[in-house]
């Protein structure tokens, strides 16, 4: 994989590193779905260099080494050292940030077209601007369909459910009439169910009502919204002024001129 300069080098190094200690300590530990998520985290770390090598475009240095440590920081630590439940807002962050980067690919996708020689038509910077911010909320949503048929077709818990104290629900109204009947200060919720023997179960949630995931996939979408939105502003305002606003390039592919003249 290439990855420019020592700073970066050595970050792809750590982290490869560390995955491959994972690998072997979850096979070690028969943790087969863990060690599926390290070989996925390996395969992912190529992807940098895939992009660059099929879509003929450069990644800058920042971009890459991030895109690297968001893979390992949703995979690793995340999945396998459990930072989704143990480290308060850790997906909030990562979904955020996934909102940023994918506004900034679906930038340059656009960007490097309206810089090309070969094509004719010139879009607006804000139109390039809206476009990166689109491409970011359609990223969002179809990675929450995919935490959907997660959770439905296979039984997990990507879209995290959570304890709610209020309800409000037209399901709970006696008569069926569109109203809404609000249940508030739940204190706890019995669930009754029978196991595969016939043998009735009762399940107690203390301190409220389960939420079933609603809640955290709108957050989900919200903070990819904001995390959309202010790179979206970073790369309207480098369109205006590419000199003036150059610390936005850190973060935006560029068309490699090097592979177009070979």
């Amino acid at each position: 994989m290439k990855i420019n300069g020592k700073f970066e080098l050595s970050i792809y190094f750590f982290l490869r590193l560390f995955v491959l200690i994972t690998l072997i300590r979850q096979i070690m530990l028969d943790n087969w779905g863990s060690v599926f998520i390290c070989i996925l985290t390996l395969i992912l770390f190529f992807i940098p260099s895939i992009i660059e090598r099929q879509m003929g475009i450069r990644l800058p240095k920042t971009l890459e080494a991030i895109i690297l440590l968001f893979i390992f920081a949703a995979e690793i630590l995340g999945e396998i050292m459990n930072f989704y439940g143990t480290v308060p807002h850790w997906d909030t962050m990562l979904h955020t940030i996934n909102g940023f980067l994918a506004a900034a690919i679906g930038f340059s996708l656009i960007d490097i077209l309206n810089e090309h020689e070969k094509f004719s038509f010139k879009l607006s910077p804000f139109f390039v601007a809206m476009v990166a911010f689109c491409f970011s909320m359609t990223i969002g949503v179809l990675w929450e369909f995919f935490e959907f048929a997660g959770d439905q077709w296979l039984n997990l818990d990507m879209q995290k459910d959570r304890v709610v104290q209020k309800i409000s629900s037209v399901e709970l109204e006696p008569e069926g009439k569109n109203i809404p009947v609000i249940i508030d200060n739940i204190q706890k919720t019995e669930i009754h169910s029978i196991d595969s023997n016939g043998k009735p179960l009762t399940t107690t949630i203390e301190g409220g009502y389960l939420e079933l995931g609603i809640i955290d996939t709108m957050k989900d979408l919200i903070v990819n919204f904001i995390g959309a939105v202010v790179f979206s502003i970073f790369g309207l305002l480098y369109i205006k002024n590419r000199d003036k606003y150059q610390f936005a390039g850190r973060f935006i592919p560029v068309r490699d001129e090097g592979d177009e003249k070979g």
